[in-house]
């Protein structure tokens, strides 16, 4: 039986698991499991390889996209680029065991917001500094559209905080994409603390939360005319490209 998985930290929120579960049934793949792997510290990761040892690929979410990065054999040039991890292949050879890295939610955050963009879209807010964000940041910049990070209390040259997040900010950035984990289940009353009452129609926000469906960010977007998307498809089409790169 081959192994497939999804590591990080929590993992109560995941969506990998059903969809793989399903995806199996509907295309009678009767060879293939999928677990979930919870690791609290990414040095667990070569013990976690040795005791499985029909663990083929596996998937990474928080907080583990850019710890990663040195347990790995190769890394792709995307996600060298981009500087996060979220998909990884694994060869065992009789050398030893190689780690491959790839970053699959590049794709997939390109393949769902493209068809969202209009021609005003050209400048971003990116609410989070992490893994998830620099995926993000990687498709705006091959896209043209600039972009300012936001974090609760980066001192980080370029980043601002959510507390000089102005009227002028809000309105001249008319994409505001949430990478943070605000909102997202079972902590359903938190958002991001931006200025909503600024938001216009104009406004697309797009948070890559999936449970629930639509946070209090979405909500909250909504209520201002903002047009808006959650990240099931993005989560969707990089489950899709994982499985192909493990089979490849």
């Amino acid at each position: 039986m081959r192994l497939f998985g999804l590591i990080g930290f929590p993992l109560s929120h995941s969506f990998s698991a059903g969809f793989f579960k399903k995806k199996f049934a509907d295309e009678n793949i009767f060879d293939a499991e999928y677990r979930l792997f919870p690791l609290t510290n990414i040095s667990r990761l070569p013990e976690l390889i040795e005791q499985q040892p029909d663990l083929q690929g596996f998937n990474i979410t928080i907080p583990h996209k850019i710890e990663i990065l040195p347990h790995l054999t190769h890394v792709s040039k995307v996600a060298f680029d981009a500087g996060a991890v979220n998909c990884v292949k694994i060869e065992r050879e009789a050398s030893g065991v190689k780690l491959y890295g790839f970053n699959t939610d590049i794709y997939g955050f390109r393949k769902s917001l493209l068809p969202l963009l209009k021609t005003y879209h050209y400048s971003a807010l990116i609410l989070g500094t992490g893994g998830a964000a620099k995926a993000v940041s990687y498709i705006l910049l091959e896209l043209g559209i600039g972009y300012i990070m936001v974090s609760r209390s980066s001192r980080e040259k370029n980043v601002l905080q959510y507390s000089q997040l102005t009227e002028e900010i809000i309105k001249t950035n008319l994409l505001i994409i949430n990478t943070t984990p605000a909102g997202m289940y079972p902590e359903l009353d938190k958002h991001p603390d931006i200025p909503y009452q600024f938001l216009s129609s104009g406004h697309l926000l797009y948070d890559l939360i999936y449970n629930p469906s639509e946070t209090k960010f979405l909500k909250k977007g909504k209520e201002y005319g903002a047009a808006t998307k959650n990240g099931l498809q993005m989560l969707e089409l990089q489950a899709e490209k994982s499985w192909e790169i493990w089979n490849s």
